[in-house]
């Protein structure tokens, strides 16, 4: 019993990082649950898992309604699910480090794009802060859901 129990937690610990760190939205450290595309993009595309996507395409969505962008989070995960789709050039699951160069660019692409939306100066240092407190975090949140589901 207990160990179906462990088990259970294991595989529930992607879907529930996902669910509290948007719910934990903060403007300044968590504007508008932004902190949730890291379980997203890392079971997505890292470390895939068996029917995320629809779960994570509905988070991306519930940060676009947090954030007052149309559709674009969203968007953005569907164009570069695609893009990975296609790829032939790096598996992302195979790099290193759980892809956070590849995670940087997702989130830098996005940030500059929103950014270019409503230009200006404090626009420019948001931009700059949320990509690099996202990129800061990614390497630890996505060890602690590694670990839990005892990938090492």
């Amino acid at each position: 019993m207990k160990y179906k129990i462990i088990h259970f937690l294991r595989v529930l610990t992607p879907w529930l990082a996902v669910l509290v760190l948007w719910r934990l939205s903060n403007p300044l450290w968590n504007p508008a649950g932004i902190l949730a595309i890291i379980p997203i993009f890392y079971c997505s595309f890292v470390k895939p898992i068996p029917w995320f996507v629809p779960y994570a395409i509905l988070f991306c969505f519930l940060i676009d309604y947090k954030f007052e962008t149309l559709a674009f989070w969203t968007t953005l995960y569907c164009l570069f699910y695609a893009i990975n789709g296609f790829q032939t050039f790096t598996d992302i699951t195979k790099t290193d480090k759980n892809s956070i160069h590849i995670f940087a660019i997702f989130i830098s692409i996005g940030m500059i794009v929103l950014l270019f939306m409503n230009f200006s100066f404090i626009n420019i240092i948001r931009a700059i802060w949320i990509v690099l407190w996202v990129c800061a975090l990614y390497i630890p949140i996505s060890e602690i859901i590694k670990r839990v589901q005892n990938d090492r």
